[in-house]
């Protein structure tokens, strides 16, 4: 069976199991009330039941969270070979920071709390998200190491010479001091360094 098809059912699943569950210690609770207890005795066991039929509730209440783009294992470490300042670039590059620019079109959608975890379901973005849409839009996948995101990589370096990263993106991102009009200055760097370099190749 196809996974994706298969996630629904599941779900659906589980949603019957819970209501099954609730009806089961709703019925309880209702044989109980009807039984001969002491005063005690029905005080313990309505604050019992009261607290397993909200525990139940809330569990079924859980919406799945979104899955992400992609895992966080594809993340690659970098290299000296991707820290090259001339990295081989295509006219995909260029579509990549031209849709990354696009979607971070005004300050209410760029996301100042990047986590570097992104879905499709993100109504704001990151500098690393928007990147990330971005590269899965263009190519179908995520390149972590592609020239583009170097190239962004690159801008930020120059952008801020004396802060020192775990993260670029995210990191430069998160900054206290980092504004909007700073993240769209680091894609038009890029973006004009990958144009400059197709230019050269198409001469």
């Amino acid at each position: 069976m196809n996974s994706k098809a298969a996630e629904p059912a599941l779900e659906q699943d589980g949603h019957n199991e819970r209501d099954r569950r609730l009806t089961a210690m709703r019925s309880a609770v209702k044989e109980g009330s009807d039984m001969e207890m002491t005063g005690v005795t029905r005080a313990i066991f309505a604050i019992v039941s009261a607290m397993a039929l909200a525990a139940a509730e809330c569990s079924s209440a859980r919406v799945a969270q979104p899955a992400p783009y992609v895992p966080t294992s594809a993340y690659k470490p970098t290299s000296p070979e991707a820290e090259r300042r001339d990295l081989p670039v295509t006219t995909e590059d260029l579509r990549i920071l031209d849709r990354a620019d696009a979607i971070l079109s005004d300050p209410a959608r760029w996301n100042h709390q990047d986590d570097r975890i992104c879905t499709p379901e993100d109504a704001t973005w990151s500098l690393f998200c928007a990147l990330q849409r971005a590269s899965v839009e263009v190519l179908g996948a995520y390149d972590h190491r592609r020239a583009a995101l170097q190239e962004v990589r690159f801008a930020i370096e120059a952008a801020a010479p004396d802060q020192v990263f775990e993260h670029r993106l995210r990191d430069y991102n998160n900054l206290p001091t980092t504004r909007f009009e700073n993240i769209k200055a680091v894609l038009h760097v890029a973006r004009q360094r990958v144009a400059d370099r197709l230019a050269g190749i198409q001469k």
